[in-house]
Formats: C-alpha cells, structure tokens, sequence
C-alpha cells in the first residue's frame, strides 16, 4: 500500500515527465504528406527541406515547373519573393556585426540629406512625398526590420498613389515593402555600400548559394519554375532586373535551406546579433497580416504572444520559442517555421500558390505542433 502511495505521490513531488520530442518523418514520411498535400490541394510544384540541430537533413522536389512537365528539381530556380527580407535581415546584422550600422540610429543620420530631397527615385520609393511630416526623421533600422516604420505596404497601394505615414514610426506593426527599400537605399546612398555585393559577400557566398541572386541571371532560363495561380491559371517566371530587398530574390530549395540552417542556428552572427533575431520586440496586435494597417484587434481576436523582431515574427507554442518567414505573390507560396529548441526547422517553397493551404499540415507532420500563428499568417484561408 505504501508502495502504490508512493507511486502517486513522486510524479506530484518530481513534476511530470517532459513531454518526448516529436520524431522528424523520414525522407518517405516527408514525400508522402507531400502528395497528400498536392492532392488535397491542386498544387502543381513543392518543395521541401528540413533542417535539424541546425543542419540541412533533407531537401526533396515533388510535381512540375513549368506547365509542360519538366520536373521541378533541388537545382530549380524558383521566386524567393519575401524571404528575401530575412536575407536582408540577416545581411543587415551582419553589417551591425561589422560596425556599419546600428539598428537603432536613424537612418536619416546615413544620409547627406534630408530624405524627401531625393524625390521619388524608380529604384527605391517616393522619398518627396514625405515632404512636410517630419517622421521620416524618426525611423531606424529596426523599425524597418520589424515593420512599423507606419508605411504602407507600397505606395502604389495608396489611393493616390503618394507614400505616407500613417502611425507614428515604432508604436506598432504594419507590414511594408517600402519600409525594406528605405533602409536598402539608406545603406546605398548614405553608407556607398551596393546591397547586392554585400549580400553576395555576407550571405550567399560563405553559406554555399552559388544558385541565388537578387537579379535575373540569363543561365537561370535552362532550369526555371514558372507558376500557377489560384484559378489554375499558369504564369511565366519573373525576370527581376533590379535589385530590391523587399523581394527580387530568385533561389533554389537547396541553397535557402543552407541559409535557414545558418538563420537557426545563428552561424555567421554575434551572439548579440542572433539574440536580435530572437527577440519577440514588437507585440503584434492585429488580427492577420493582411490586409497591412489594420486597426489594432479586440484582444479575443488576436494571436497571443506574436511579436516581430528583427527580420522575423517570433510566436511561443507547445515546443517552446519558434519564429516564421513567408513569402507569396499571385503564384508563389513559401514559408519557413523554425524552432529554437533542437533548432529544427521546415522550408517550403511552391511555384502554385494553391499549396498554402496545405502549409500548416505539412508543417506540423514534420515539425509536431508548434503553435504557429497560421490564421494571422494567411487570414481567413480554408486550410486543408
């Protein structure tokens, strides 16, 4: 009897046991849910790397690249779309590493003059249009780099066309492409770095992606995914010929999982500089991403515990710390959820942007549950 009480008691006076780690599918477990997701969705082309203790563990193509057939392959070109901020997010901490930047001078103080003196420049933004509202003063880096400088995603986006603040620079988040420009040319034009050999020289090539680049390559054409929109309808490859951080970005599945080891594991990066990465600085307090500037959510409706660092949205879930990267356009889905226990991630890029609504069940079949914000993410998306 005494024996029998004593079993009740000790897990009461030890704690309960941890919970076992989820086991990563192998190499066929990761195929299958593949199929099943392309099924279940229609998606013409995926692909999928997973990362583990930091290292690239697998990399897998599944369906077509193009609308004739060819196979999509891990030396596929494919359209990086905004996972090119974590690259510059990365890129821009190295440059903290360096001395040449700091994420919290403004960037104002990089420039030889007043911002809205340099116009509306084609490669960047529409500077001149701040003329007469004097926040522009304000934003740093960091705020570029967890999305509250108050723009809007892009001025094309405004009713008329024009670029302007809408919340005061640093007192909440709202995603925006013109916000990555800004800091892109405050490194340009005010520190006379090119953003395009940095990023070679910090990023692409001590992580081994010899297949990447923020501009179009002609020798890109011989192994392309094109892509296919929600209606099914297939739409040639964009050849990006400018450099833009919020997006020009084309890669292969076999390079971005070398970087999302590294973005994971912190290789490259002071221990301070990683910890940015980390850091859940921003309370996110809308109820999805998109549209961008939204009002801030009645607190039922919000995702606890999200929070934009430097380069990424960090959440908390039943495996402790993680953070997320996405990027999409008309037929393009890719994402990235990584957690900092084990440093495990999941990579997947889609050249159809119908797989997203497969992205959290593929996710959680390799990863287990990790609590990721998948409606403020996608908003009212039906998952599959």
């Amino acid at each position: 009897m005494r024996l029998a009480k004593l079993s009740l008691i000790m897990p009461l006076l030890l704690g309960a046991p941890p919970a076992a780690a989820h086991t990563f599918p192998d190499k066929a477990g990761v195929a299958e849910t593949a199929r099943q997701a392309m099924t279940k969705t229609g998606a013409r082309g995926l692909a999928i790397a997973v990362i583990d203790k930091g290292k690239v563990v697998s990399v897998q193509t599944f369906g077509d690249r193009n609308a004739k057939g060819d196979p999509l392959t891990p030396q596929t070109i494919m359209y990086g779309a905004s996972l090119t901020k974590a690259v510059f997010a990365y890129s821009v901490l190295r440059l903290v590493d360096e001395g040449k930047v700091d994420l919290d001078q403004p960037i104002a103080g990089m420039l030889a003059k007043p911002l809205p003196d340099y116009g509306n420049p084609d490669a960047y933004g529409n500077w001149g249009d701040l003329a007469g509202d004097e926040r522009w003063r304000t934003i740093t880096p960091r705020m570029v780099l967890n999305h509250s400088t108050g723009f809007a995603n892009f001025s094309f986006l405004e009713p008329d066309g024009k670029l302007r603040i809408h919340f005061d620079p640093g007192s909440r988040y709202g995603y925006s492409g013109e916000g990555i420009m800004l800091l892109q040319f405050g490194i340009e034009k005010g520190l006379g770095l090119k953003v395009v050999q940095e990023v070679q020289r910090l990023v692409f090539d001590p992580l081994k992606m010899p297949d990447t680049s923020l501009v179009w390559r002609p020798a890109f054409a011989a192994n392309l995914a094109d892509g296919w929109e929600l209606d099914g309808k297939a739409v040639p490859h964009d050849e990006r010929s400018r450099v833009r951080m919020a997006g020009s970005m084309d890669t292969t599945i076999t390079d971005l999982a070398n970087f999302a080891a590294a973005l994971v594991s912190g290789a490259g990066l002071s221990d301070a500089a990683r910890a940015e990465l980390l850091r859940p600085g921003l309370p996110i307090r809308s109820r999805s991403q998109f549209p961008t500037l939204m009002d801030d959510a009645p607190v039922a409706d919000r995702s606890p515990g999200v929070a934009a660092s430097v380069g990424l949205i960090t959440f908390a879930g039943p495996q402790g710390r993680a953070f997320f990267r996405g990027g999409h356009n008309d037929s393009t889905g890719n994402t990235l959820v990584c957690l900092e226990k084990g440093q495990r991630c999941v990579l997947i890029m889609s050249n159809d942007v119908r797989a997203e609504a497969a992205f959290p069940m593929i996710v959680k079949a390799i990863l287990g549950e990790t609590g990721a914000p998948w409606r403020w993410i996608f908003g009212d998306m039906k998952f599959v």
